[in-house]
């Protein structure tokens, strides 16, 4: 029996997780040149509550290696399936983009790629250098898979260094195995104790409302902690589409005020906690 039980599909969303339209005159000339120059960004693509903030701050997250992933996790929207040929113009498209949209700290994440022998980890390097070659002020996080654990994959994009190395835990041990199907609670933290043993400042973030424990939560939190994690995000799961899982609990922002207060006692450097929080919110902060 799983674990994570079905509420109905029409839960009403409370008033706190209510979203501000995007407003102001840096966000609007970065939307006038992604529209312009047909630009992709996850900010958009993933309807972000954030996009006005983060584009304002001169923050924007790109997804490399295609949009087909070769997992099944049960609360992402992004596709699964057969992926397509690497597009070896990808890192020159990005990097371009970057440049266009002046960019002052650029945040890459990817879909999975278990496909391919590298994990797509020379990709991810390409995409680094050809960025930083047009782009050298642009500071960066790069928030990367679990390369299935293995070091040699992973070890190639510590070795350039981003200012911060991201990988998400997701959710607490005991959902692991419902919301991240192919993955494994102790390797992605793994992935997390590798990247600070390479000297590398790490940030993870966790999903609130899949039916975890106030007790498991702080459990997650202590094993990151106990990992070096430097930085932790903590926001909403919002169910993306009726084939995903249910959510469980919308959390007070109270709850997530008192998670950050822990958080910050426990010895992270930074904690942001909220219910619009996604991985990237205030990336451009977590570099200092």
């Amino acid at each position: 029996m799983s674990d994570i039980l079905e509420i109905p599909q029409r839960a009403k969303k409370p008033d706190w997780l209510r979203v501000k339209l995007p407003i102001g005159e840096n966000y609007l000339q970065v939307r006038k040149l992604v529209d312009t120059h047909k630009l992709h960004t996850i900010c958009e693509s993933g309807n972000c509550p954030n996009m006005g903030e983060c584009w304002g701050a001169g923050t924007a997250t790109f997804m490399i290696l295609g949009n087909i992933c070769t997992r099944s996790c049960g609360f992402c929207a992004v596709a699964t399936g057969k992926p397509n040929t690497v597009d070896k113009n990808e890192p020159e498209r990005v990097a371009n983009s970057v440049k266009l949209m002046n960019v002052k700290h650029c945040v890459i994440t990817s879909v999975d790629r278990d496909d391919l022998p590298d994990g797509g980890s020379m990709i991810w390097v390409e995409t680094i250098r050809a960025v930083r070659k047009i782009s050298p002020q642009t500071k960066f996080e790069t928030l990367i898979p679990d390369f299935q654990g293995n070091k040699e994959k992973m070890e190639r994009v510590f070795v350039e260094r981003p200012e911060v190395l991201s990988h998400n835990l997701e959710t607490v041990k005991r959902l692991t195995k419902q919301v991240r199907v192919q993955a494994k609670y102790e390797r992605s933290l793994d992935v997390l104790k590798s990247a600070k043993e390479f000297g590398l400042r790490t940030k993870s973030g966790i999903m609130l409302g899949l039916g975890e424990t106030e007790e498991e939560i702080i459990e997650s939190m202590n094993d990151l902690r106990n990992a070096k994690t430097d930085v932790l995000t903590l926001g909403q799961y919002l169910q993306p589409t009726k084939q995903h899982l249910s959510v469980q609990e919308f959390v007070h922002p109270e709850k997530f005020a008192k998670y950050k207060e822990i958080g910050l006692k426990m010895g992270f450097l930074y904690v942001e906690s909220s219910p619009l929080v996604r991985s990237s919110y205030h990336a451009e902060k977590h570099v200092l």
